[in-house]
């Protein structure tokens, strides 16, 4: 076995373009949830770096993964940012790492299988499900040139979905027909190719001529005496000003949760949804396991890569960045390469923070238009929707049973339908029972994290006689 294929912590500076490699692989995905979501690139770069950093602190340098941006916080974090702010959003993500944090505990006290008793497959595959369908409309919206709320035109409808076609189109090719490294970067190649259609489309003119078409339209449908959505379209899908204003070294845009004001409405609506990504924690584990032929389920076990994917969440959030999470993408490239050793990946670490400061690159990947990352949710979410129904068959589950079929129905129902519940008036009621002097207001909880809840109550107040489970 040579040195690379250790499974042994060796870390070596001729590894250093290997852990770029890997950092090249995970990329893609890394920028595009702060791009979607309303968070800094740059930010999230270094926050995926420091918390594969403490991830391997944590874990004893024992397991080969990279951690970056989690998919499964897009929704939350979008819908945050538009209610409470970056700050206010970010006690909800700090709140979710300690309650990654939390369930290590558990796993530390019950073992590996309670927390699959908690959270088994019937719960977790709709919340999944949830988290892909509730954004569903936005990416619809975001392809065809508006707001991820429809609320306001950003881009000529004819060239913004020509551009969101050739994004999406190029995505599901690669991630079906491409060879080798090419393979793992299905995300990366739909960026670069759905930004050249933009550029190729606004240096031949067409989207300026489709402006004109769509403005003529307008005033046709305005003079008719119909109300439109507000028009910030212009004759150019890509703003390169961002990039030219951009400096070239720069300090990432840190922002931090409001310590003084803490924001519950944050943590009650984002928490419930780290439900998700801490089941599919232990298939990342087991695979990485497979790859390698070692058994880091065993060694250093769930109870501390869980704590170690909890403590860099949380450090992420402290700084402003997205919830980490491990890469299937870099554990494919670990496959590919056989570079089993864990000290590649604290290269891989320090490449992005270093790249965290080049603001020449968070300027550039501001400027990707909107109609490019449209098109790639299309699939992103369609994709996030499979994986929880994937979830329901591997289990094998009969959801024709009446208690499958309710837990799973009323997550759907609950988390696409924007159910929410107040918690402002049972909180201060219970305040005053105690003897506590409480005074909440405007505190709620609702769509994806209480779908999430629902299941969990769902799961362990309903009798299981006769279930799968």
């Amino acid at each position: 076995m040579s040195n690379l294929e250790s499974t042994e912590y060796n870390f070596r500076f001729k590894d250093g373009i290997l852990g770029a490699q890997m950092l090249f692989v995970a990329f893609g995905a890394l920028v595009l949830v702060p791009l979607l979501s309303g968070l800094d690139a740059n930010v999230a770069l270094f926050t995926a770096g420091a918390g594969t950093l403490v991830f391997q602190l944590v874990t004893r340098g024992r397991v080969p993964v990279f951690l970056a941006s989690s998919f499964a916080f897009i929704a939350p974090i979008s819908f945050g940012v538009k209610e409470w702010g970056i700050e206010g959003t970010l006690c909800g993500l700090f709140a979710a790492g300690l309650l990654y944090v939390f369930l290590s505990l558990v796993i530390r006290w019950r073992g590996n299988d309670a927390l699959a008793r908690i959270l088994p497959p019937v719960v977790t595959g709709p919340v999944i499900m949830v988290i892909g369908l509730f954004l569903a409309p936005v990416a619809v919206n975001m392809s065809m040139g508006l707001g991820g709320d429809a609320s306001v035109v950003l881009a000529p409808p004819k060239a913004a979905a020509i551009a969101a076609l050739v994004a999406l189109s190029t995505t599901v090719l690669v991630s079906l027909l491409g060879k080798g490294w090419f393979r793992l970067i299905p995300i990366l190649c739909g960026i670069l190719a759905g930004y050249l259609t933009a550029y190729i489309l606004d240096s031949t003119g067409f989207t300026a001529t489709a402006l004109n078409q769509f403005m003529n339209e307008r005033a046709a449908k305005e003079a008719a005496g119909a109300v439109l959505l507000p028009s910030f379209a212009s004759d150019q899908l890509i703003n390169f000003q961002v990039v030219r204003d951009a400096a070239w070294l720069a300090m990432p845009s840190f922002s931090f949760p409001t310590w003084s004001n803490w924001n519950w409405s944050a943590v009650f609506y984002i928490v419930p949804i780290a439900i998700a990504p801490a089941i599919e924690h232990f298939g990342d584990v087991i695979a990485i396991s497979g790859i390698t032929g070692k058994n880091y389920v065993k060694d250093p076990g769930i109870k501390n890569t869980m704590l170690g994917d909890g403590l860099a969440t949380s450090m992420a959030s402290m700084l402003g960045g997205p919830p980490n999470t491990t890469y299937s993408e870099v554990s494919g490239a670990v496959a590919l390469t056989r570079a089993f050793n864990p000290a590649v990946m604290t290269w891989a670490a320090f490449t992005a923070m270093l790249l965290a400061f080049v603001g020449k690159l968070g300027g550039l990947l501001q400027s990707v238009p909107t109609p490019v990352m449209g098109g790639i949710m299309v699939l992103l979410f369609g994709a996030i929707t499979t994986i929880g129904i994937n979830t329901l068959v591997r289990a094998g589950h009969d959801l024709m049973l009446p208690r499958n079929m309710a837990i799973v129905g009323i997550i759907l129902v609950v988390g696409i339908g924007g159910l929410t519940v107040p918690l402002s008036a049972p909180l201060n009621a219970l305040g005053d029972i105690l003897g506590m002097e409480v005074s909440i207001s405007k505190l709620q909880m609702g769509g994806i994290g209480l779908a999430g809840i629902v299941g969990v109550i769902l799961n362990l107040i309903l009798p299981c006689k006769g279930c799968n489970d």
